[in-house]
């Protein structure tokens, strides 16, 4: 009996070991034919380069949906559009702000409009200034904002060494400081870009106005006229600044996410998602955000067909529309996977940038990401040592009411916030061989759950 049970154990181990031999050869070969003869460089190089810009509604991003799916007709077995209204907002003319010192003259400010900011129109505001960190230092001025322009200056958290996590701790001024300051009556806002260092342009993104709240217009300033509006401040109580900006929203706009997979041979019911969002913000390029994201999870695709990978489960690349606005692409898709009672394994989203893969971060059960934690010698030979991160992303969140694995591509995090929301995020910031790093990644990745399962 013992010797019966040695030789059955022997033979799992032998088939395990067989089967790990087999993964990790599949793995090399992803990764080889990447760094090789890899596309998603080229790709995103017309994405950014040819269509450049793509803020829901703008001509760029409808350009966008119609290269994409075109594209993804070369490796796809079918590929389609899903209709999703998008919100169109538009920046309008250069804007204007000044401080004005009654010591030392007027000072020009780098500043841009946030996200679906009203704007002041050519008559711009003019107001006192006040500058707060935070809402409760904002709250305890109560009645002595009224008529004035709130400076929110809180900057990164710098002794925090995951730069996403920093930005956590800061972005809540952009998104709500303008009703915050409204609630008090305030004319206007004026945030600290979220930005993780020293630099002369501003970062944009987007607001959320509450409802019954009046909309006041709202800019991001550049980190170094921040520093340099918080001295003047400090040298003259009662500094003004006039602001001008040309944004409005205009109707809701017609657009889609784009959808391209190949079906699964043994169980295609059962749907691995991998993902970008294919807007970006109107000031250049959206290489790393996410122009990058994008192109690696069409470049998924690609490698199965390329390899000849014929995958058990349906390989499922989604290019959603309107996340950085909105999250209207990204609540339509996980709606109409409801609707439709699509069955999701997992769901992998890329909107970090596009640089050195660390590793990917996890939302699900315990056992889920047991699981793949037992996969870390296989993905550690390539960089993918953390694993150990809550989360998955913006676009696919919408899935977990259904259940569904979450995950989220961890590249390193130390420039992102140099690039993110602004002009410098153009395709020269990319690395060619970074991004295809991260491609290659996560291709890995689906491989291993469509061969695994979870």
């Amino acid at each position: 009996m013992n010797r019966l049970l040695l030789i059955i154990s022997g033979v799992l181990i032998s088939i395990i070991v067989s089967a790990q031999t087999t993964q990790e050869a599949a793995i090399k070969s992803i990764y080889d034919l990447e760094l090789t003869k890899g596309e998603s460089y080229s790709m995103l190089e017309y994405l950014t380069t040819k269509i450049g810009s793509r803020l829901s509604g703008s001509p760029g991003a409808a350009a966008a949906v119609d290269w994409t799916r075109h594209v993804m007709k070369d490796f796809a077995d079918t590929v389609w559009l899903q209709p999703v209204m998008v919100p169109h907002w538009v920046r309008g003319k250069q804007e204007i702000a000044r401080a004005v010192s009654k010591r030392s003259g007027t000072y020009s400010l780098n500043v841009c409009a946030l996200g679906g900011s009203v704007g002041t129109g050519p008559s711009g505001i003019s107001a006192e200034v006040v500058e707060v960190k935070t809402f409760d230092e904002l709250r305890a001025l109560g009645a002595a904002v009224k008529g004035k322009i709130v400076f929110f200056n809180r900057g990164f958290d710098m002794t925090r060494i995951n730069t996403f996590s920093a930005y956590g701790g800061a972005v809540e001024q952009r998104a709500m400081g303008p009703s915050e300051a409204a609630k008090l009556g305030a004319i206007g806002v004026i945030v600290r870009s979220m930005a993780s260092g020293p630099e002369d342009y501003p970062h944009t993104g987007g607001l959320r106005y509450a409802p019954n709240i009046a909309q006041i217009p709202a800019v991001a300033i550049s980190t170094n006229h921040a520093d340099q509006l918080s001295q003047l401040l400090k040298d003259e109580k009662n500094l003004t600044l006039y602001i001008e900006t040309h944004c409005k929203t205009l109707e809701d706009a017609p657009s889609f996410n784009v959808i391209g997979e190949i079906k699964g041979s043994e169980r295609p019911e059962e749907i691995i998602v991998v993902g970008g969002h294919l807007d970006s913000w109107d000031l250049a390029q959206g290489a790393h955000d996410d122009g990058a994201g994008c192109v690696q999870s069409m470049e998924v695709l690609r490698l199965f067909k390329q390899l000849g990978i014929r995958p058990k489960r349906t390989i499922r690349a989604v290019m959603y529309m309107n996340e950085e606005n909105g999250l209207r692409g990204g609540t339509e898709y996980a709606k109409q996977a409801e609707l439709k009672k699509e069955k999701h394994l997992a769901a992998i989203e890329s909107d970090r940038g596009g640089f050195t893969p660390r590793g990917f971060s996890m939302s699900g059960t315990e056992a889920m990401k047991t699981k793949v934690r037992s996969w870390k010698a296989m993905l550690e030979p390539y960089g993918l040592t953390d694993f150990n991160q809550e989360g998955g992303g913006a676009d696919i969140g919408p899935l977990a009411n259904q259940g569904v694995a979450l995950f989220g591509y961890l590249p390193d995090s130390q420039r992102y916030f140099f690039l993110h929301h602004t002009k410098e995020d153009t395709f020269d910031k990319v690395n060619k061989r970074e991004l295809e790093l991260g491609a290659a990644a996560m291709a890995a990745l689906v491989y291993l759950i469509d061969v695994n399962g979870l």
